[in-house]
Formats: C-alpha cells, sequence, structure tokens
C-alpha cells in the first residue's frame, strides 16, 4: 500500500524533474504502444497514401498525360505548381488520421514538387547586364492606355514589347511613350518600342490570318539582337470540350519555326504565349530559348490574372544571351502583370 501511494502521489502530485520525468516516459510509451498493440496506425489512412501517391505520379509523369481528350495534359501543366498546396493538405489528414502509412506516403509527392520547383523559391537574380526588356499584354479593353504606358516606361525598359494592341488606343500609346523611345514599330495588335534603332521589321507569320507576331533588328550598344513580340491565341477551359488550345498549339509551332530559322545568333522573344513553360504544347519554342524567370527570377513570376496571378503566361525568353535578372511590375490598367527583365549581351563568346 505504501508503495502504491509513492506512485500515486509522484505520478500526479509529484513537481520538478519527477513530473518531467513522467511525462516523457508516457509520451515515448505511447508510440511504442500503437506498435505493439494498436496496428491501426498503419492502416488507417490508405485513402490518403493512396492520394499522395497519386499526386507524386501525376507531377512526375505530367508530360505523359495524353492532350488527345481536352488537351489534359496541358492543362495539368498550367496550373502544375498549384499542386503542392494538396501536400500540407494530405499531411494534415494523415495527421488527424494518426496514420503512420499516410505520413510516410505524403513525403513523395513534397519530394516530387521541391524536385520540380524548390529552384523557383529561391532568389536566382544578379546585379549585372546590359539591357532591359519588358513586355505587357496591355488589354484591349484597358480604359487608361496612356497611364499604362506611362507605367511600363518608369520599368526603365530599353526595349518594351506591348501585345493586344487596339488600332484606336494605338495613337494613345504612341504619344505617351514617344519621350522615352524614339523608336518603335506596330505589326497588328503588337508593337515594339526601343530606344535603339531597329531595323529589318516584319510581320511574323504565326498561321492566325491577321497579325499577332513581328520581329526586328534592335542595334544595341553592345550588337544586333533579334527581338520577337508575339501574342498566341487565348485557351479555354471548357465542361464540354475541355482545354481547348489547338489554335494556341499550331500559332506556338509557327513561331518556334520562325525562330530556328533567325540567322541573329541573340535572340529575345517578349510576349504574351498563353502557356507556361511547363506546357508541352509550347515545345516548338521553350525547347531552343531560355526562360529569364526560370534562370534569374525570385519566386514564380506569375502575371496573370492581375488580381491574382495563378500562371507565369507572359514570357521573356532568350537564345544566345545571358539572363541577369526577371520580375514582375506593379499592376496596371489591364488584366496581365507586366514582366521585366536584365540580360547580358556581351557574353564571352562575342
Amino acid at each position: 500500500m505504501a508503495q502504491q501511494a509513492y506512485v500515486t502521489e509522484t505520478a500526479g502530485g509529484g513537481s520538478g524533474p519527477e513530473r518531467r520525468g513522467v511525462r516523457l516516459r508516457s509520451l515515448f510509451s505511447r508510440p511504442a504502444a500503437g506498435r505493439r498493440g494498436d496496428p491501426r496506425i498503419w492502416r488507417r489512412g490508405l485513402v490518403t497514401a493512396l492520394c499522395a501517391v497519386l499526386l507524386a505520379v501525376v507531377m512526375l509523369v505530367h508530360s505523359y498525360i495524353p492532350n488527345a481528350v481536352g488537351n489534359i495534359g496541358s492543362l495539368v501543366e498550367t496550373f502544375l505548381p498549384w499542386l503542392g498546396l494538396l501536400v500540407p493538405v494530405l499531411l494534415l489528414v494523415a495527421l488527424v488520421r494518426r496514420s503512420a502509412t499516410a505520413l510516410i506516403a505524403v513525403v513523395l509527392p513534397a519530394v516530387v514538387w521541391l524536385n520540380l520547383f524548390g529552384g523557383l523559391l529561391t532568389d536566382k537574380s544578379a546585379t549585372g547586364g546590359d539591357l532591359t526588356v519588358a513586355t505587357h499584354n496591355v488589354n484591349a479593353d484597358n480604359a487608361d492606355p496612356s497611364g499604362t504606358a506611362r507605367d511600363v516606361a518608369a520599368s526603365g525598359a530599353d526595349v518594351l514589347a506591348l501585345e493586344e494592341l487596339r488600332a484606336s488606343a494605338v495613337p494613345a500609346y504612341e504619344k505617351a511613350l514617344a519621350s522615352t523611345y524614339r523608336y518603335h514599330s506596330v505589326q497588328g495588335t503588337v508593337g515594339l518600342w526601343s530606344k535603339y534603332p531597329l531595323s529589318d521589321v516584319r510581320a511574323v507569320d504565326i498561321k492566325l490570318g491577321w497579325t499577332r507576331a513581328m520581329r526586328a533588328t534592335v542595334t544595341t550598344p553592345d550588337g544586333q539582337i533579334a527581338v520577337y513580340v508575339a501574342h498566341l491565341p487565348s485557351v479555354r477551359v471548357k465542361m464540354e470540350a475541355g482545354f481547348t488550345a489547338r489554335q494556341r498549339d499550331k500559332s506556338a509551332d509557327a513561331l518556334g519555326e520562325a525562330i530556328a530559322d533567325e540567322q541573329l545568333a541573340k535572340v529575345v522573344l517578349l510576349g504574351d504565349l498563353n502557356g507556361t513553360m511547363n506546357d508541352r504544347a509550347l515545345n516548338a519554342v521553350t525547347s531552343q530559348m531560355r526562360s529569364t524567370q526560370g534562370a534569374a527570377g525570385n519566386g514564380f513570376g506569375f502575371s496573370w490574372p492581375a488580381t491574382f496571378p495563378m500562371a507565369r503566361i507572359d514570357q521573356i525568353l532568350v537564345r544566345g544571351i545571358e539572363p541577369e535578372s526577371s520580375w514582375t511590375l506593379p499592376q496596371t490598367g489591364s488584366d496581365h502583370l507586366p514582366v521585366a527583365a536584365r540580360v547580358k549581351v556581351t557574353t564571352s563568346g562575342s
């Protein structure tokens, strides 16, 4: 009886090291008891574990998801980074369910996501570069074209591309940008403004029947570069048809062919490609150029929609030029955010 009283007093009314010792023993005895007497910690949460494995597989083999039905592969790739939000949700469910199996399984999608996008979480921007470029889909329904033009010009861009130019608004953009950019050309619904001379300016046929892409040679103090401006067709998500992007894909192939035929070694592509760098439908372009955001950005650089950016569909891609930094600009009167980059035209091979 005396021994029993002592144990009761230590467990319930002790203090200091004795009480802490009881708590630690109690804490570590629960998992041990679970392993020995409660095998449910391994049987619970099997559905959660299966969901975690499926999520990991989708992210790991996204390029093999077919586009044959509703372009589902491209749809997944457009919003691929957001699948990472499911990882903490699955982790929480696993903890609530007290499932060891689910907890282990959740590690798989976490590792895959970090392998795909972990590099975008670090700041890779540098302070060098000798040319600043920017691009902005200004929105055909922009109520303040002059203000939008002044906002993007304030970025300090030496070369500026604008897409979705309404013919009636072009004079407003030209007037607002005239004091900053001495040279410019508008081809159809896209335009290029530059502080440096433009030559060999021409429209680029991207198989639409009207002009939404152009090319120009920009003669910078460090040499000539070919600058392409493009606005690929929009995509839509429809219940009956899925991710409708056939026209966008056809135009991307045509743009890729034009860039592949480019004679100048140094090339910059500015524009709204209506697709992300993960979207295999843009391979004709992305396979031969580097993304400034991926190489020298800070974060994902989402550009659309401006009020709550969810995807990087406005791109600055380069070939034969070294990206130094990339960033998004503040919101204007458009539904897209402008994006800018600082690049190094003078490379070691120049």
